[in-house]
């Protein structure tokens, strides 16, 4: 399995926020995390809750953007590992494209908002928008495409939560 890592910035309370986020090769979401910093100590935390949120899916391969705190935090995580068992950490400028197109998407529905007014609305807005492109993309078991299937997928969904 593979991640493919990287931030983004948005607007919460008027001051601007990294997004964090990480998806597998297939598109699917594995986590998000918001923190007023990128440093080193911000992609550690974020390395750490995404892989105990995705506990039976841990990468082989992680892809980064050239940020040097990456290989830093990966590079720490492989320190216990035995030679060729640690995660692989692939760079390269162009690898990272099918996140940095995401971001482009969520951006695109971001914008109109011009922000969140504080932390918690943006965490629930970005959980509401991961759930509904994660049926919207396929990545649920039971769900077949169409609009007309998504609908009766909400509405089990919803019944189910009753």
């Amino acid at each position: 399995m593979s991640w493919r890592f990287d931030e983004t910035y948005i607007r919460v309370g008027g001051k601007s926020r990294y997004l964090w986020r990480a998806v597998d090769q297939r598109g699917q979401l594995v986590d998000f995390r918001l923190t007023a910093r990128t440093d080193v100590r911000a992609v550690r935390a974020f390395l750490k809750q995404a892989s105990e949120n995705a506990r039976l899916y841990q990468p082989h391969t992680i892809t980064t953007d050239k940020a040097h705190s990456y290989a830093r935090v990966i590079s720490e995580m492989n320190r216990f590992e035995l030679p060729g068992e640690g995660i692989l950490h692939i760079n390269r400028k162009w690898e990272n494209n099918r996140i940095e197109s995401d971001h482009a998407a969520l951006k695109k529905l971001l914008t109109p908002m011009r922000g969140f007014k504080s932390r918690s609305s943006a965490k629930a807005t970005l959980r509401g928008i991961k759930a509904i492109r994660t049926i919207k993309h396929g990545h649920v078991h039971g769900k077949y495409p169409g609009v007309t299937d998504e609908i009766r997928f909400a509405e089990s969904l919803f019944s189910l939560a009753a």
